[in-house]
């Protein structure tokens, strides 16, 4: 963490919020812990902390609204528990990496993290974050109403459910949000500063742009006949993404 935002001033509080939820924070470094759980705490959250791995594990029955988790774990590793939270459930989870554990960050997203904060970090960007992700988590973004239907291709957001070819595919809430997104407006073109403002409903400046990257791809996987030849969301070089009706 940065040392010079480390202390909150006694007797004050962060900024208002209005959103506030449960929040499992793991990380195995006790400073970070006791530092984090304070901030969270001021902004009126309740913080459960576990220590490791197996704790978290253990934390997890208490049904939290979002989760901080350090991947630099012993044991039980944070993408093991990142996966694990995946298989049941679509709850928030923001990593804490290292700068360099690049291939980390990009595993975390692949696996569904909503966000990452690379360490040295600031405490208060961190709560920031996490008011921005409990934020999203609970408003999904405008779409259509009813169904988008294109050649193959259907869009249910009343039901939040797509289908290619009539069989019904799994997407994550933020896949659908992502897809739901770009076909509501058929061949606009949306910078990734748009979509993450649009759909992640956080400014570019909280966010790594290769999060809409990692999404594209890994919707294109699920919705494409050939990933690699997109039949419906295309990139436009230099600009970002457009859907192709």
């Amino acid at each position: 963490m940065e040392h010079s935002d480390t202390r909150l001033p006694s007797g004050t509080r962060s900024e208002s919020i209005g959103v506030v939820g449960r929040v499992l924070l793991v990380d195995d470094e006790p400073t970070v812990r006791e530092v984090v759980a304070r901030y969270l705490e001021r902004d009126g959250h309740t913080v459960d902390v576990a220590a490791d791995g197996d704790a978290a594990l253990k934390a997890l029955a208490r049904d939290p609204d979002i989760v901080v988790l350090d991947i630099m774990m012993p044991r039980v590793g944070g993408l093991d528990i990142l996966r694990e939270i995946r298989r049941t459930s679509d709850m928030p989870v923001i990593l804490l990496t290292a700068l360099s554990d690049e291939t980390d960050r990009v595993v975390g997203l692949e696996l569904g993290a909503d966000d990452y904060v690379v360490k040295p970090f600031s405490p208060r960007e961190l709560a920031a974050r996490v008011r921005s992700v409990l934020r999203r988590s609970r408003s999904r973004p405008s779409t259509a109403i009813g169904r988008l239907t294109f050649d193959g291709l259907i869009i249910d957001t009343g039901a939040r459910e797509v289908s290619v070819a009539g069989h019904v595919v799994e997407l994550r809430p933020r896949e659908f949000d992502l897809l739901a997104f770009l076909a509501a407006s058929p061949r606009q073109v949306f910078s990734r500063s748009q979509i993450l403002d649009q759909v992640w409903g956080s400014p570019a400046e909280f966010q790594d742009l290769s999060t809409i990257t990692v999404h594209v791809r890994r919707l294109r996987h699920k919705i494409e006949v050939d990933p690699l030849r997109p039949r419906w969301i295309n990139t436009v070089w230099g600009v970002g993404y457009r859907f192709e009706p």
